[in-house]
């Protein structure tokens, strides 16, 4: 399998698992501050992996960089009210756009996405190195 289908693949694995895990965290856990810091942890992974899926040629870096981005934007957002609102009126968009800024989140999006281009790159260099190596022909 070509490198970009495959680290598509995996990232889509990867992604139903995180969504998964996102909502029995939602669904089950109590609501504390591990729980917050679990979803959110989760939220950025699942950027992450959205992105490589949906884009799976960039270098990691570059897909961290849009999905810190993204994080950013929506925590940003939620400075305004508008998610808080909506999330009134749509429930499942707080599963989005969640409600309330905490700067922590911040972080946790951050330490998260590092983690993840982490993995991302020791995959693809397990990946190389799994290949074996082609003699050339005389």
């Amino acid at each position: 399998m070509p490198r970009p289908a495959r680290r598509r693949l995996i990232a889509a694995l990867a992604l139903v698992a995180t969504v998964a895990t996102g909502l029995a965290v939602h669904r089950w856990a109590a609501d504390t501050a591990a729980s917050d810091i679990a979803g959110d942890a989760l939220y950025a992974l699942a950027a992450y992996a959205g992105l490589v899926m949906i884009f799976p040629r960039p270098r990691p870096w570059l897909i961290a960089v849009a999905a810190g981005a993204w994080c950013t934007a929506v925590e940003l957002l939620q400075l305004t009210g508008a998610p808080e609102r909506l999330g009134a009126a749509f429930p499942p968009a707080m599963l989005l756009l969640g409600t309330v800024f905490d700067p922590r989140d911040l972080l946790v999006y951050l330490l998260t996405i590092a983690v993840a281009v982490l993995a991302d790159t020791a995959l693809a260099v397990g990946v190389r190195r799994r290949r074996p190596l082609r003699r050339p022909t005389r």
